[in-house]
């Protein structure tokens, strides 16, 4: 039986937390131009009327601000249902969609207000993050016209995350296990990533209608519901726009998908071995 340890390493959660936070980070900070293209070429008026190829770390600073604290969240969430689920440590497809989906709930109370104020600089709407948030503050009257405006398009962002972390999440998790049961052992880090990448991309291209959609609705001068801006989009542009972005998402996206679930799987590794160092010296 193990020791008991007296360090902060031995919570499974304060792990998840750390290496939910690294992984979120490391990600959003190396991949944030590609978004910013990808917002721009999304955006009402095309790629050049919203700011072209400048300013591509416009709205950094949200990112920075949100990208730690949410994949932490959503890390910890995931993991507490996977145990949860499946006690027995053997959690399957069923386990795995559930978890990602409440694990996205949870993650996007904080990235939902990152991404519209991150989403208004990278469309040169603002300078920088500073003044989209100001504004958001200044232009609105009272606490739920606020609260309105930070969360404006969490409807849209919620049912494009659960539809993206139920295909990736699951295919993700089944990779790394045909490759542990072909080699028996666990997946590494790299196989992890290169997994990840791939899962990723695949989840990208069947969301990107959504994605242009929550673009849209949290760009939008004003309030409007996610049915009447589809309609306007698909009457407008056609149904094209709705794919419109689609491969510096799906490039972003897998690119990200590898540095994100193999930056998890290689921090919460390193502090699962740090964990048993320390045991092991209190013994």
């Amino acid at each position: 039986m193990d020791a008991p340890s007296s360090s902060p390493l031995a919570s499974p959660y304060v792990r998840s937390l750390i290496a939910g936070g690294f992984a979120g980070t490391a990600v959003d900070l190396s991949l944030f131009p590609l978004d910013t293209l990808k917002t721009r070429l999304q955006s009402k008026g095309g790629f050049f009327a919203n700011g072209g190829w400048s300013g591509v770390y416009k709205g950094v600073g949200s990112v920075i601000a949100g990208s730690a604290p949410g994949a932490a969240l959503f890390f910890v969430t995931y993991e507490h249902v996977k145990s949860t689920v499946s006690p027995n440590g053997q959690p399957g497809a069923f386990a795995h969609m559930l978890a990602a989906s409440l694990g996205e709930i949870a993650a996007c109370s904080i990235r939902v207000p990152t991404e519209v104020v991150k989403q208004r600089a990278q469309a040169s709407q603002f300078s920088s993050s500073w003044k989209a948030l100001s504004h958001i503050f200044t232009a609105n009257q009272g606490a739920v016209a606020v609260w309105r405006e930070l969360y404006r398009g969490w409807g849209v962002t919620v049912m494009r995350e659960i539809p993206f972390t139920v295909i990736q999440f699951p295919l993700w998790e089944g990779m790394k296990e045909w490759r542990g049961k072909q080699k028996g052992r666990k997946a590494n880090p790299v196989e992890s990533a290169v997994f990840g990448s791939i899962s990723g991309g695949f989840a990208a291209a069947c969301t990107t209608p959504l994605d242009v959609l929550k673009t849209r609705l949290m760009l939008a001068k004003q309030r409007q519901s996610a049915l009447s801006t589809f309609k306007s989009i698909v009457a407008e542009e056609g149904t094209g726009a709705l794919f419109k972005g689609i491969t510096p998402r799906v490039i972003w996206i897998s690119i990200g998908g590898a540095i994100f679930l193999g930056a998890w799987d290689f921090a919460k590794g390193s502090l699962e071995a740090l964990d048993r160092r320390s045991r092991g010296s209190e013994i």
